[in-house]
C-alpha cells in the first residue's frame, strides 16, 4: 500500500547494480509486481548460511559477507541455507523485512527480463516518504 516513483530508464543504459530496490514481474504470475532489493548480481554464486549473505565472484573467490547494516536492523537473521550460481541475466533478490519476505530464497533468481525498474521515490504514506537510495555495499 505505498506509492513509489519508479525508475524504467536507467537500466536502458546501465546494468542494475547491488544494493538497488527494484521493482520486478513475479515470474510465476507476471500480472504482480514484487518490490526486493538486489544483493546477487549476474554469474556470482551466492550462498546463505548461518544467518549471512555470503558472495562468491571474481573479487572474492574465496566469498565475502554482505554488510546489510545500513538496512537491516542488528537482530534481524536471514534464514535459510541455500546456494545458488546465478547466470549472465540473473539477479538474486531479497527483501529488507527478512523474516517475512518472500523472494529469491523461496522462488529462485529474477532473470533481467521481469525488472520493471529501480524504485526511486516512496512518495505515500507520507509518514515515510524518502527517496531510495542504494547502499555502498562492504563486502
Amino acid at each position: 500500500k505505498e506509492y513509489l516513483i519508479i525508475d524504467e530508464l536507467s537500466y536502458r543504459f546501465r546494468q542494475p547494480d547491488r544494493g538497488e530496490v527494484v521493482v520486478f514481474r513475479y515470474p510465476d504470475n507476471p500480472k504482480e509486481y514484487f518490490l526486493k532489493r538486489i544483493v546477487g548480481l549476474p554469474s556470482e554464486r551466492v550462498k546463505i548460511t548461518e544467518g549471512k549473505v555470503i558472495i562468491y565472484n571474481n573479487q572474492f573467490p574465496e566469498g565475502k559477507a554482505l554488510d546489510e547494516s545500513y538496512y537491516i536492523e542488528d537482530d534481524v537473521v536471514t534464514m535459510g541455507n541455500k546456494i545458488i550460481t546465478l547466470k549472465n541475466n540473473e539477479y538474486f533478490v531479497l527483501g529488507d523485512n527478512r523474516n517475512n519476505s518472500y523472494d529469491s530464497r523461496r522462488f529462485g533468481a529474477i532473470n533481467k527480463k521481469y525488472l520493471v525498474g529501480r524504485a526511486f521515490f516512496r512518495g505515500w504514506p507520507f509518514s515515510r516518504a524518502e527517496i531510495l537510495d542504494s547502499p555502498e555495499f562492504k563486502i
